[in-house]
């Protein structure tokens, strides 16, 4: 299958570009500039120049592709007028991939976010959230299932709040950027909130089998740890920068804050079930040990 990948020199979308070469694809990366061009080319793929906003790039791409994963977004928000930006800016490439691969059959995959469910860890069949900082997205992701009504073969993938490698991405790793910022290892509430998370690699493996497999309109999880306490990842955080650990405003975190503390753990009792996934590598306290002083 010829694929095009959006976010591709990201902590997932390198890894999925590694898991689809491995496993005989080829790949089709959109890449914003020379320098992910040439990170493209390194890990045996092929650049596609344009960025997310490029909309006729983006649907030329999908038109000579045999499939889509829609990785790309845009975590470098220092405010709630930037997040917003670029949850419109998804929702508009999401909308010019539906429009290109309507009628053909082929597959699309999407991410979001796993919900918070009060009481217990949320599960493939509860819904996203519909307010919030990242409403937006669950908008998104609605729009690109019900493409599975206009011949796309759409599947979502929801990832959790960390998916790491090495140490590094996620809500764990906004943590450790905030950390390094301020000199604390902070975090809202009492930190018992717990966090879901997964590594990239082992994301990368559902993200495959969801192209390969899933059929229209079917959500999955890609969860490994299904709640670590954030208090815990903080700790982790705050021994290996040599940093103090203790509770700061949930307003630090700036949009996030209110994600950040919330309790949010999730399960993927069904996508493994279903799709034969199992996680293999580190969970995340366990890779948080990799961060560099």
């Amino acid at each position: 299958m010829h694929v095009l990948v959006t976010g591709a020199t990201g902590t997932i979308g390198a890894a999925v570009t590694a898991e689809l070469l491995a496993h005989g694809h080829t790949v089709l990366a959109l890449a914003r500039s020379e320098a992910s061009a040439e990170a493209v080319r390194a890990a045996g793929a092929d650049p596609l120049r344009g960025s997310l906003a490029d909309l006729d790039v983006l649907r030329a791409g999908a038109e000579a592709a045999d499939g889509v994963v829609n990785l790309a977004f845009d975590h470098a928000t220092p405010d709630a007028d930037a997040l917003a930006a670029s949850i419109a800016q998804e929702g508009a490439a999401v909308a010019a991939f539906g429009a290109a691969l309507a009628g053909t059959g082929k597959p699309l995959v999407v991410v979001s976010g796993t919900p918070a469910v009060t009481g217990r860890a949320a599960t493939e069949t509860d819904p996203l959230p519909t307010d919030g900082p990242v409403a937006g997205r669950s908008r998104t992701v609605a729009a690109a299932l019900a493409l599975a009504g206009q011949g796309v073969r759409v599947s979502a993938v929801r990832m959790p709040r960390t998916v790491h490698h090495r140490g590094a991405g996620g809500f764990a790793g906004l943590l450790t950027d905030a950390a390094r910022r301020s000199g604390v290892a902070g975090y809202p509430g009492d930190g018992t909130q717990r966090w879901p998370a997964v590594h990239a690699l082992d994301a990368a493996v559902l993200v495959r089998l969801a192209l390969e497999s899933a059929t229209a309109g079917t959500v999955w999880h890609a969860v490994a740890d299904e709640g670590d306490a954030v208090r815990d990842i903080a700790a982790v955080v705050g021994r290996r920068l040599g940093l103090p650990v203790r509770p700061v405003p949930a307003e630090e975190f700036g949009p996030f804050g209110p994600v950040f503390a919330a309790d949010q753990p999730a399960t993927s009792a069904r996508t493994r079930a279903v799709l034969g996934w199992e996680p293999r590598h580190p969970g995340l306290l366990e890779d948080l040990e990799n961060l560099e002083p």
